[in-house]
């Protein structure tokens, strides 16, 4: 039975995977999309501010809000690359440990007891 754990709707937006597994392809997209687009779209919020108070022209208003996405959508796109290489390391370090402890355990059986007997 899989214990069901509820996230906040941030961890739920950009990671709501428990990171016992490593993800797979369409999970990683998933976490990439989600942290190409969060942010860069929080991000260019401030852009649009700016022109309404400012009353920027529009042609530097569709610039400022281009270069605030763009830019927020490269620097986080490498950090969810980097959440999910992360991830994915600690997945497989987390099951070779667990497979190298559970075969330990298994050699002290078959040896007779705790005290070698």
């Amino acid at each position: 039975m899989q214990k069901s754990t509820r996230y906040s709707l941030l961890r739920r937006v950009l990671f709501p995977y428990s990171g016992e597994d490593a993800l797979t392809l369409k999970q990683s997209l998933r976490v990439l999309l989600a942290w190409m687009l969060f942010f860069p779209l929080t991000m260019s919020i401030f852009p649009l501010v700016l022109i309404i108070l400012y009353s920027y022209p529009l042609q530097r208003g569709v610039w400022l809000f281009l270069f605030a996405f763009l830019s927020g959508v490269f620097v986080f796109g490498i950090l969810g690359v980097l959440v999910i290489v992360v991830n994915n390391m600690s997945a497989h370090i987390r099951r070779a440990k667990k497979y190298t402890s559970v075969s330990n355990r298994d050699a002290s059986k078959a040896s007779g007891d705790r005290y070698g007997s």
